[in-house]
């Protein structure tokens, strides 16, 4: 009598600690984005944020006392940003009345963007002015890009960390470690699973900020390529599989 052999419970691969890795990896692939692509339109653009829009209120501060140009860009950050946001905000529910997955379509956009981005600070080189009309609409472009990466990160990517300002995560990073401390087993493990996430994105937004100034001194706006292969790789990842399919669902 032949028997039939019972698998192992150990031969199926571990699923969840898997999800939670590739999260955790595609999130840190989105925080190297923020940073690389806010410093190259820091230095490229005269001081212009274009993921941590709200930091162009502190240079237009700078920008007004010292008379050094480039109030126009900083001024119209903000709307160029909401608007985008909006637009962003509205395809997402069109997509997810539907039953499309958002994502894949969110990531590519943001690519054109930045392909858009890239284009024109490479046909409007060399900028001489912040208030270059060439400088201001290639601005723009950089912060339309952006934006809707922030907005994803709210509407879609609800249960990732934010991707392009990281003062929140560094703040809850330091929390997190000073919970260590607790007596509660349970708040430790919340303390140790947001670690998990954050100390990731952190680190990641530092090295895109570094490689983003290096790659711009070699190659100036030619260097955006990078992100913009890292958005389309990830869109492909998210095409067809979990992620996208719950992110499709989410209202």
């Amino acid at each position: 009598m032949q028997t039939t052999p019972q698998s192992s419970p150990q031969s199926s691969p571990p699923t969840q600690p898997q999800a939670i890795a590739s999260q955790v990896f595609k999130g840190a692939l989105l925080s190297l984005v923020a940073g690389y692509v806010d410093v190259v339109g820091f230095i490229a653009l005269f001081g212009l944020f274009t993921a941590h829009v709200t930091g162009n209120f502190v240079m237009l501060g700078v920008a007004l006392a010292h008379a050094t140009g480039g109030v126009l860009s900083k001024l119209l950050a903000l709307p160029v940003f909401a608007l985008s946001v909006a637009t962003t905000k509205i395809a997402v529910d069109a997509m997810q009345a539907r039953g499309r997955p958002p994502l894949p379509p969110l990531l590519v956009t943001q690519g054109l963007l930045l392909a858009a981005f890239m284009l024109a600070g490479c046909l409007a080189s060399p900028m001489a002015s912040p208030d270059m009309p060439s400088a201001i609409a290639t601005g723009m472009l950089g912060v339309a890009a952006m934006a809707v990466q922030n907005a994803q990160s709210r509407i879609v990517l609800t249960d990732h960390v934010p991707t392009t300002i990281m003062t929140g995560n560094s703040t809850q990073v330091i929390i997190d470690l000073v919970e260590l401390r607790s007596a509660s087993a349970d708040k430790v493990a919340a303390a140790k699973n947001r670690l998990r996430k954050m100390v990731p994105a952190i680190a990641a937004f530092a090295a895109g900020a570094v490689s983003g100034a290096y790659a711009y001194v070699q190659a100036s706006y030619w260097c955006l390529a990078v992100p913009i292969l890292i958005l389309l790789a990830l869109a492909y990842s998210y095409r067809a599989g979990p992620a996208a399919s719950l992110a499709g669902r989410q209202a």
